[in-house]
């Protein structure tokens, strides 16, 4: 039988009480209502409740069972505009070829100053790619009753790193410890897990074998009390750890753009993109920023939500270092990202339209993570391009007026 929860709650805030009884709280449906009749039933009762249509919201081109294990409390989709940028030349170890690239955004003149840079460096020599890490972390804190039983911990890990594998092995076929390292504050450990993930993004992952490592450690040193996280591992938050550590792929992407390419396509100079680079990294120091880009975080964001990623790692992606360096032919730019999160199998990219994405790029499933890594690098200097392009030039106001101001007709 289907029914509501019905126990009533009481929220207090310092004005009032406001009680909340049975037809206030969400349907729960059974099975928790994934299929298409239940996802209605729940939007109709979000209608009536709030007096809002949803029409739109109802409208998924594909079955609404496959959200299962996304999101709970479905009600529909939320459609974002799509397009797609390029051509980028990729000249990687894992991507090689021209790309084009599926974002999402509704940010007016995002993808044409991505498409701008990316264009100029396909022009100029491309864009040479490297997967220089692969490593996702996690870091549960270990409490001790004193500081030379906490000193004690990390040999002893040292010393069983084999029985943690094995534990971590009974809960994971893909996840792979790789590493343990340790930092002792006073009578508390925290103890960084590194693990490879293959092509999933792999936190819940790496989570779970984590814990059953903890349990394992808890059970055979004697006096150990821990938490699952102490926040060093940099997951959804920007950090220094991050650009030290890392926190899943660590890639570079660099190239040449000729004086010939910044003058016909982007309307500068290398002495100008250079003046526009070094005068920036002084603001972002001013500002305390960790690490230094143009806009990163918006590539990242418009191609995660196209291709069915966690946005949410857009924080930790977007800490990154962009370079621009005077050249003889020109300017030689990069950018490095030591926590990129993109995934290829897992999560949201099953679903259809992300897969339809990750189609475009040729990096769909097995084997393929590395090769977006690239594509998403190549992609993001891009972008660091465009926007320094725009500045130095003055034409960035007028491309924000022409492509990026909604007027409705």
């Amino acid at each position: 039988m289907e029914t509501l929860e019905t126990p009533a709650a009481v929220v207090t805030d310092k004005t009032e009480a406001i009680e909340i009884g049975p037809d206030d709280l969400l349907p729960r449906l059974k099975d928790n209502g994934y299929d298409v009749e239940r996802v209605g039933r729940r939007r109709a009762w979000v209608e009536r409740k709030t007096g809002a249509e949803l029409t739109n919201v109802g409208s998924a081109s594909w079955d609404s069972e496959l959200m299962r294990g996304n999101i709970e409390n479905p009600i529909g989709v939320a459609q974002v505009p799509m397009g797609v940028a390029g051509p980028v030349l990729v000249l990687g170890q894992n991507a090689r070829g021209l790309f084009y690239v599926p974002m999402a955004t509704t940010e007016g003149a995002l993808i044409r100053s991505y498409e701008r840079g990316m264009v100029a460096l396909t022009k100029s020599s491309g864009v040479q790619t490297a997967l220089l890490a692969d490593e996702n972390q996690t870091a549960p804190a270990f409490f001790f009753d004193d500081t030379t039983q906490a000193s004690a911990l990390a040999p002893w890990l040292d010393e069983h790193i084999t029985e943690i594998r094995e534990a971590v092995a009974t809960t994971t076929r893909h996840g792979k410890l790789v590493n343990i390292k340790c930092y002792q504050t006073g009578r508390q450990v925290i103890v960084n897990f590194g693990f490879r993930t293959g092509d999933a993004q792999g936190m819940n992952m790496i989570v779970r074998a984590t814990d059953a490592a903890c349990h394992w450690i808890k059970d055979n040193y004697p006096g150990t009390r821990y938490f699952l996280f102490s926040g060093l591992c940099g997951e959804k938050r920007a950090s220094g750890f991050l650009m030290t550590r890392g926190k899943g792929k660590r890639v570079t992407a660099g190239g040449l753009l000729t004086n010939e390419v910044l003058r016909l396509y982007l309307h500068t100079t290398a002495d100008q993109m250079f003046r526009v680079w070094q005068s920036t990294v002084v603001g972002n120091i001013q500002a305390g920023a960790i690490g230094y880009t143009g806009h990163a975080a918006n590539g990242l964001a418009a191609i995660f939500i196209a291709t069915g990623q966690d946005v949410a790692n857009v924080v930790n992606s977007s800490c990154a270092v962009t370079v621009f360096e005077p050249h003889p032919a020109g300017l030689y730019v990069s950018v490095t990202l030591p926590a990129l999160s993109v995934a290829t199998v897992g999560g949201g990219t099953a679903l259809p339209t992300p897969r339809e994405a990750l189609r475009i790029m040729d990096c769909v499933g097995t084997g393929k993570a590395s090769k977006m890594a690239e594509i998403v690098a190549a992609t993001i200097l891009g972008g660091e391009v465009s926007m320094g392009a725009a500045i130095a030039s003055g034409e960035f106001v007028g491309a924000h007026e022409r492509y990026g101001r909604n007027r409705p007709t």
